[in-house]
């Protein structure tokens, strides 16, 4: 991925809040020489003294097969939105803003436990909050045995590339109209993008 170097982001921390906050991804493969993708959820996590990212794959998805022994791509996308060159206190060209993570590595396919381990993580993250919140432990055996359906893999983390690219080569007056015009769009990426913003002005 192409990215400027004031876009770039190297804070590992920083990166694995990114994650933990948009988690949907794709991951991408080479069989026969073509490129082939599923979108999933992932984790990022550290284990032992290396970073991974985590997911799975329904058992009947091909590309499961293919993973071992190559380099994969995994790719995880934020808030997006055009930023119009009429906010701007002079003429310029418009652009768009984005956040976006790759991570390269060998991916390897996890054993029952292992898989075990990654769909409670998921589950907890995703229900400890909930009023009735649907945990692996609190699951009946039967339902249990549905982990015979999907085959978990750890990829990891060989490279790490991530881009923000939140308008930091504009002046204070600029990003303020840029912030503004995001809000008066009307739309929920473009709010999202404001927010962002916002937050990383008050740092």
């Amino acid at each position: 991925m192409f990215i400027p170097k004031l876009f770039k982001v190297t804070d590992i921390e920083e990166i694995r809040e990114f994650v933990e906050e948009h988690s949907f991804g794709s991951i991408v493969t080479l069989h026969n020489g073509r490129p082939i993708a599923t979108h999933l959820p992932f984790q990022f996590r550290q284990i032992g003294e290396e970073w991974y990212v985590t997911g799975h794959f329904a058992k009947a998805n091909p590309q499961w097969k293919t993973i071992v022994g190559q380099v994969a791509l995994v790719m995880i996308q934020g808030p997006h939105a055009y930023v119009s060159s009429s906010w701007y206190s002079h003429e310029n060209v418009s652009t768009w803003n984005y956040q976006a993570v790759h991570f390269y590595g060998h991916v390897q396919l996890m054993n029952e436990n292992e898989l075990e381990e990654e769909l409670a993580l998921l589950m907890k993250e995703y229900e400890q909050h909930r009023p009735n919140p649907v945990l692996w432990e609190n699951l009946s055996q039967e339902t249990k045995q549905q982990i015979n359906a999907v085959v978990g893999f750890k990829m990891k983390v060989d490279e790490t590339q991530a881009a923000y690219k939140l308008s930091q080569n504009r002046n204070s007056t600029d990003y303020g109209n840029i912030i503004d015009g995001l809000r008066n769009e009307g739309r929920s990426e473009a709010d999202q993008m404001a927010a962002l913003m916002e937050k990383r002005r008050e740092k």
